[in-house]
């Protein structure tokens, strides 16, 4: 390896790849770990969790990502903890030394301490996540063919809690699905009776965007059929049985949680460095505070206070990017000697779709909704998909749905008699 220092890094996600992709080739030898084989695009796990595109056209493996680069290995394992005076971590494969860490995990679903939620629920956070949504729901369908009477009520609510934009998304597309293909796909079954529940402890859908955002999310979902429910929180779930904190409750086999987030985190940093929620609270070039200088903590798991965010920054993607390649530079600078450049947040505005033609973009300079929303909505995120071939495909799959309201990729993926 000659004189290259060794870097670690912790996490494929948005700031993972990103910033290997950027770091210097010449000067570093990098070492990425993960506990998954590719590289997963968050923004469109709803779009496979509704059977709208394949698990594929999102998921990318990290070893064709670097395939090209010399500098990188990969390993496939769970980073157990990490000790920053040996310059060490332990891992599921066994101990790796390195020269720089840099800790990209992203986060996790927050169930908030609740137990029963956390057993039950189901949650959106990988493409497998994703996958089991979609063989849930195709199920349910099936199972309501043959069901009692007195399952079939729990068999037709999907409630979805957490109207941001992963909860908006879900229920606007299920909404679609209910109209447009199942009475289609399941003749016999009376879909006025499957409902579609959003549930949100805040005032209103899209809580963190702009007035506008809020007001028009809400009325696309109305028009489209859901019931929402604001300033409402979820209590106890069974599996069976919904508690709300209004004292009403709701029958449901299918509840998919969306409703926050927490980091994830690792063991072996010091507890003088960890903000409330796990997140690790950092300097303006990423390096945790009070920590060795040869660590470093990415994207979602980074708690970065500036005078422009005292509170930190949103954990979203163009976040974990722009910091991975500002790191990247940093990290140049530092080896060579050079005055590094600290890191601040562009808020380049916030998007959603409620569903066909009902988007809504919230920019800096202009907020606008509707069809023109939703073709920005989809130029972007195609813009954003890793790969040409992959980008192809997702936009033929939307260009067929479009024109037909059907997309055919209702498999439910299970080993039959297994749950």
């Amino acid at each position: 390896m000659g004189n290259k220092k060794t870097v670690i890094v912790v996490g494929g996600g948005f700031a993972g790849i990103n910033f290997v992709k950027k770091l210097d080739k010449d000067l570093f030898e990098v070492i990425l770990f993960d506990r998954l084989n590719h590289h997963q695009f968050q923004p469109l796990f709803y779009q496979v969790a509704t059977s709208q595109i394949e698990p594929s056209s999102i998921s990318f493996p990290l070893r064709h990502i670097f395939r090209g680069q010399k500098n990188v290995r990969i390993r496939l394992a769970e980073v157990l903890s990490v000790d920053p005076n040996a310059h060490k971590i332990q891992t599921s494969i066994g101990e790796y030394g390195y020269d720089y860490l840099v800790l990209a995990m992203g986060c996790k679903t927050n169930f908030f301490g609740n137990q029963s939620i956390s057993e039950h629920a189901l949650t959106l956070k990988t493409t497998y996540e994703a996958i089991g949504i979609r063989n849930h729901i195709l199920q349910a369908f099936e199972n309501i063919i043959s069901a009692p009477e007195s399952e079939k009520e729990a068999l037709s609510n999907l409630v979805i809690v957490g109207a941001g934009p992963t909860g908006v998304e879900l229920a606007g597309a299920f909404a679609e699905i209910k109209k447009n293909v199942l009475p289609q796909d399941y003749p016999r079954i009376d879909f006025s009776k499957f409902r579609i529940i959003l549930i949100e402890g805040s005032k209103n859908t899209l809580n963190s965007m702009s007035d506008k955002a809020k007001a028009t999310s809400y009325r696309y979902l109305q028009q489209m059929g859901i019931e929402i429910m604001t300033e409402t929180i979820v209590t106890h779930y069974d599996g069976e049985t919904l508690a709300l904190n209004n004292g009403t409750t709701i029958r449901t086999k299918s509840l998919i949680w969306a409703a926050g987030v927490t980091a994830n985190t690792i063991q072996g940093l010091p507890e003088s460095c960890l903000a409330p929620g796990g997140r690790v609270k950092v300097d303006r070039i990423n390096r945790p505070v009070g920590c060795k200088n040869d660590i470093f903590v990415l994207g979602d798991m980074a708690l970065m206070e500036t005078p422009k965010y005292p509170k930190g920054h949103p954990q979203l993607a163009n976040v974990a990017i722009n910091q991975a390649l500002n790191l990247a530079k940093n990290m140049k600078k530092i080896e060579t000697g050079k005055a590094t450049k600290e890191y601040e947040y562009r808020d380049l505005g916030a998007m959603a779709t409620v569903g066909r033609n009902k988007a809504i973009v919230d920019l800096p300079f202009l907020k606008f909704t509707g069809f023109p929303a939703w073709v920005v909505w989809m130029f972007l995120h195609l813009m954003l998909i890793l790969s040409v071939r992959n980008k192809l495909i997702i936009f033929i799959n939307w260009a067929w749905a479009y024109i037909t309201k059907d997309s055919a990729l209702r498999l439910i993926l299970t080993q039959p008699g297994k749950k």
